[in-house]
């Protein structure tokens, strides 16, 4: 059987949250006063204050949770709340507090986030020297369940069956990728992806790391699923050698090196859409320079790089890789949205 890869966008977890929100032990979780809007020109007082945060919200309240105020460049007072979502899930929306117009969402948390995720989130998006670049809250957001989506695919259908290993991936250029048991210098053969041309090119199969593979195919499944089954198959296996196979799916887990081929959608999309050159979105992101008449704009190559549009220097083909950070400055301050709606699975 031979699959075709045509990538298609999903949800995945968000670059920063892994490093940055962890559940409170204390229960207690930062907002910031009333503060200045952040600006390229100057930056908010750093210092907090601390108020008690000793439950959830709950989500059949209609009442707002205020985490945060701050004064935007016009000296109109806006205000940071965590409004209840669908589900149990939360709404982290920045709003006049005026008029209580304007919302634009911050982010939106899964029904199993912490609480204190929220104001930490506050937190960090009222100390952003770079601004605040977020996109208008949709209907469809009061209704949305984050991830939701997602935790339907892993629910395992019980009467479908595994894919199987000798399952052949396709990608672009022809080239098929599909677990094989090659031979070494080891008493015992072992388990790896392997890369052969395409049939019209010749040619015999090649062992390439988990990375490389998804790399080729620009998308995590069925690669990622296929190879945990092909380890839970062979844990115990004194047959087959899975140390390298093993070793490959857990470096690709744990890295910070993601796909950037949602994010490169993104933000064509939102630049055909909302006609905003790529000299603004790397303007957005700090990324400027000036000509020999001091006129400004955005470093454009460097855009390109990162999406993966343009390769990077001394480079043939353009790389399908970017750091979370990285993709997480495109998105938020480049295009206004949660760096979770771009990533990958």
């Amino acid at each position: 059987m031979t699959l075709t890869i045509s990538p298609s966008p999903s949800a995945a977890r968000w670059a920063t949250g892994p490093k940055t929100f962890l559940p409170s032990r204390t229960g207690q979780a930062a907002v910031p006063p009333l503060m200045p809007a952040s600006s390229q020109t100057g930056s908010p007082d750093p210092r907090p204050d601390t108020v008690p945060q000793d439950r959830r919200h709950d989500a059949a309240s209609e009442e707002p949770r205020l985490l945060g105020r701050y004064l935007d460049p016009e000296n109109r007072v806006r205000q940071v709340v965590a409004l209840p979502g669908a589900q149990g899930s939360a709404l982290v929306v920045d709003r006049d507090a005026t008029t209580l117009g304007d919302r634009r969402l911050v982010a939106h948390l899964a029904p199993d986030e912490p609480p204190e995720n929220a104001a930490l989130l506050c937190e960090h998006y009222l100390l952003d020297s770079a601004g605040h670049w977020c996109r208008g809250v949709t209907p469809e957001d009061l209704w949305a369940v984050p991830f939701a989506a997602m935790e339907e695919q892993e629910v395992e259908d019980p009467a479908a069956e595994p894919m199987s290993c000798a399952t052949a991936l396709t990608d672009r250029r022809g080239c098929t990728y599909r677990l094989e048991m090659c031979l070494t210098e080891k008493p015992m053969p072992e388990l790896r992806w392997c890369r052969r041309p395409p049939a019209a090119e010749g040619g015999s199969a090649q062992p390439v790391c988990v990375r490389e593979a998804i790399a080729c195919l620009e998308s995590y499944e069925p690669v990622r699923t296929l190879t945990r089954q092909a380890l839970a198959v062979h844990c115990d296996d004194p047959e087959v050698s899975t140390a390298m196979l093993r070793s490959e799916h857990a470096r690709m887990e744990a890295s910070e090196i993601v796909l950037n081929r949602g994010l490169r959608r993104a933000v064509l999309a939102t630049a055909a859409a909302q006609d905003l050159s790529m000299s603004e979105i790397a303007m957005r992101c700090g990324k400027a320079r000036h000509d020999a008449h001091g006129k400004q704009s955005g470093e454009t190559s460097w855009l390109a790089r990162r999406l993966g549009i343009a390769p990077e220097s001394g480079k043939g083909t353009p790389t399908p890789w970017i750091h979370t950070d990285v993709l997480a400055l495109i998105a938020r301050h480049g295009l206004g949205i949660s760096p979770r709606e771009v990533e990958l699975g």
